[in-house]
């Protein structure tokens, strides 16, 4: 058993300097000439400088050689790439409306585009760093109908990547939508004054500088300085490999056993005209069958691997012998060893020299084996062309290295200081690294959330390099293990907030967390299911004419959508990302059918897909129950869309039993009676509406009156004692206790 060692340190009050609206991305349409993103099936139009959708009306096809389709009509994206459109309505579409925006790990980022639509519509909008699970954020857009073009708003919070883009879902609408122009902007916090290290000199050795490059004579990045004994150096000697700061690869060099062909130092020569020396690849002809992309390419190697998040200055010099667009990926330190697809976005070379200048955040997903930027010279050409490349310069922010402690109160508005984490120290008694956060006796410092990272000296690494404890952590004898992971929030105390003692095993990968003053931590609570019993009268789909990638479906017709029909289990307050909840409920129907389920905000306002998964209905009753983790994608959502058209015939869906609760039982997130927490949508057109509004009379609600129970609840489903006051749930009813 290890025994406590306790380390006081206070928590740090840092007023900091005043928080700015800082413009991280804007985009004008007009500038460029037709769509200049990644296709994805559906091909926004160019007229006047106007990004047009002229949504679900048109579908549109690729001209590839040899294809017998043909159109009156041909779109061409800015790239080149040519498409047919088609007059057949197209269904469901999407579409990029901006890409490579600079982001920070756990940011919030408001979004203002100039619009105009040709009715009223709601579309959703996703701002994504990835395509896995849990890594987009959603929002639901209104966009007026309007002869003007008119600034619409929203926001997103708690993105998690630190290159992100927007896609515009309209779904099936057949609204005209045109976008003008683009902003992305956050409220972005001063950060502490940085130091910047200068990335390789001539012996192989980093040299701080302060803010901006120094021209130090012995740089390797300015090709000045022969490779020697260097340019013997293998690609795979990964001792050595470092000290070359630029790799080649031309196809058909530089053979090995396997027929293929290696990196090597790239190849220094005197620019034409000058006696300055730049890097040189002599790209041959791309022929490859596949992944001829990189078939000749170019790498800036560093000294090191950096930390998601660490942030980055990047500068070169650079031209072609003709113009190209250059993809970018991260390598280990190996050249020509993939790790990640997202560096520093596309290069676009032309025939005289150009100044490169960005800074990143080192992408999430890179992790700790990122050591290079890799050039696929062959990503839009493949004719033989040479690339120049001078004045590499790569320099890293100079962070602190260790363990950190940075901690807020979600109640009382205390938020993080990362600036000031507190720094863990070792103690040799207890074998492991001990800090404290919040101080015993005073309640205005106490914590309810902490973030634990091994660098401190800028937020985004911060929270980028967090660790994250599983199982049992809290309490003198309980010892959990932990894992590396991004914007890792840890509630030791289940939203009670205290002085916290933090002690981590970095040997073992092992933490303890005691409370050493604070509020009591809450007790699990009893949940009883809602015991409403609600009848759900599906009506016959007008069957689908296309499948969901818009391909006619020759025996079926008709314009139904899966959502026609709608049951909606709504929460009673919005849910963050990351929360755990559980989802249960009994179900049986009049025929055998399936519903999908979606996440939405208010019932209607889509925000992803992925919810619970499929329900699958027979004639006989079933009991249902799943864990609902909250993905990225539905950060404050508030309910469960059950998509009750999914078959064509009519069905009387019945579901009874209803529990929704946080998992470990400490809140219910619909009260225990009653129908408020339940809407439904019959009809394509009609609006969700709370069941027992129904003037129609289409849907049914009936109470179970067996399932209820003597003791009483209030409205969060918390068992309470007779001398409550307030709103009460008594045997399945509702009484005001005075």
């Amino acid at each position: 058993m290890k025994k406590l060692f306790t380390l006081v340190a206070l928590l740090a009050c840092f007023l900091g300097a005043k928080a700015e609206w800082v413009t991280d991305y804007e985009i004008d349409y007009s500038t460029h000439t037709a769509f200049p993103f990644y296709v994805m099936g559906f091909v926004p139009e160019w007229v006047d400088g106007i990004m047009t959708d002229y949504g679900a009306n048109y579908k549109y096809a690729e001209v590839k050689e040899g294809a017998e389709e043909t159109s009156d009509v041909i779109v061409t994206t800015e790239g080149g790439a040519q498409y047919y459109r088609w007059t057949e309505g197209g269904g469901w579409h999407q579409y990029f409306i901006a890409d490579g925006i600079p982001t920070e790990m756990d940011g919030s980022y408001t979004v203002k585009a100039l619009v105009r639509a040709s009715e009223a519509v709601t579309i959703g909008v996703n701002m994504g760093w990835g395509w896995g699970e849990g890594q987009q954020a959603a929002a639901s857009v209104s966009i007026p109908a309007s002869s003007e073009f008119v600034e619409v708003e929203w926001s997103y919070s708690g993105i998690a990547g630190t290159s992100c883009n927007l896609v515009a879902q309209p779904g099936g609408s057949t609204a005209t939508i045109e976008w003008k122009s683009l902003t992305v902007s956050h409220n972005a916090k001063a950060q502490r004054p940085t130091t910047w290290q200068e990335w390789l000199t001539n012996d192989g050795q980093p040299v701080i500088v302060e803010k901006t490059v120094e021209d130090i004579p012995n740089w390797m990045g300015n090709a000045e300085t022969p490779w020697g004994d260097l340019a013997n150096v293998k690609y795979n000697d990964q001792e050595k490999n470092y000290l070359i700061c630029a790799w080649g690869k031309e196809k058909g060099v530089n053979i090995n056993d396997d027929g293929g062909w290696d990196p090597f130092p790239a190849t220094i020569e005197v620019e034409e005209g000058t006696n300055n020396h730049v890097f040189v690849v002599h790209a041959k002809q791309a022929d490859s069958e596949s992944g001829y992309q990189w078939d000749n390419q170019f790498w800036i190697e560093s000294p090191r691997s950096w930390k998601e998040g660490e942030q980055l200055k990047i500068h070169f010099r650079y031209k072609a012998s003709q113009a190209a667009s250059v993809a970018t990926q991260v390598h280990k330190q190996n050249p020509s060893d993939y790790k990640h697809w997202q560096a520093i976005d596309a290069v676009k070379f032309t025939t005289e020299w150009q100044e490169f200048d960005k800074v990143i955040a080192w992408p999430n997903g890179a992790g700790d084996e990122a050591w290079s930027i890799a050039f696929n010279l062959n990503d839009e050409v493949r004719d033989p062309v040479d690339f120049y490349f001078d004045d590499l310069s790569w320099q890293s922010m100079k962070l602190d290295e260790g363990l950190f402690v940075a901690a807020a109160n979600t109640k009382t508005g205390l938020e993080y200081d990362f600036d000031n984490a507190i720094e863990f120290v070792y103690d040799e008694g207890l074998q492991a690294y001990v800090a404290t956060v919040g101080t015993k006796g005073d309640q205005s410092t106490w914590v309810d959330e902490i973030m634990i990272s091994t660098v401190r000296g800028n937020d985004a690494a911060f929270k980028a390099n967090t660790i994250k404890p599983s199982g049992d952590f809290v309490g003198e004898d309980a010892w959990g293990n932990y894992t590396e992971a991004s914007i890792a929030k840890i509630k030791p105390g289940n939203g009670a907030a205290g002085a916290w003692t933090i002690s981590v095993d970095t040997e073992n990968k092992q933490m303890n967390i005691i409370q050493i003053d604070g509020e009591l931590p809450p007790e699990p609570i009893e949940i009883n299911p809602n015991p409403t019993v609600v009848v759900v009268k599906g009506l016959e789909r007008d069957w689908r004419g296309t499948d969901n990638d818009g391909n006619p479906i020759e025996a079926e017709v008709g314009t139904g959508q899966p959502w026609d029909n709608q049951f909606f289990l709504v929460a009673n307050r919005e849910l963050e990302t990351g929360e755990e909840t559980v989802v249960a409920f009994s179900y049986r129907a009049s025929r055998e059918a399936k519903t999908t389920t979606q996440l939405h905000g208010e019932p209607g306002a889509y925000l992803h897909w992925a919810a619970i998964g499929d329900v699958n209905f027979t004639t006989e009753w079933q009991d249902f129950s799943t864990d609902l983790k909250i993905p990225s994608e539905a950060n404050g959502m508030k309910s469960i869309a059950f998509n009750m058209a999914e078959i064509k015939e009519a069905c009387d869906y019945e579901i009874k039993d209803i529990i929704w609760k946080v998992k470990g039982d400490y809140e219910s997130l619909i009260d225990q009676t009653g129908t408020k927490n339940f809407y439904v949508k019959e009809g394509a057109g009609t609006a969700p509406h709370e069941f027992g509004t129904d003037p129609a009379g289409i849907n049914s609600v009936t109470t179970d009156v067996k399932n209820s129970s003597a003791t009483t609840y209030n409205l969060a489903g918390q068992r309470v004692s007779k001398d409550y006051k307030g709103i009460v749930v008594k045997s399945g009813k509702k009484y005001v206790v005075k």
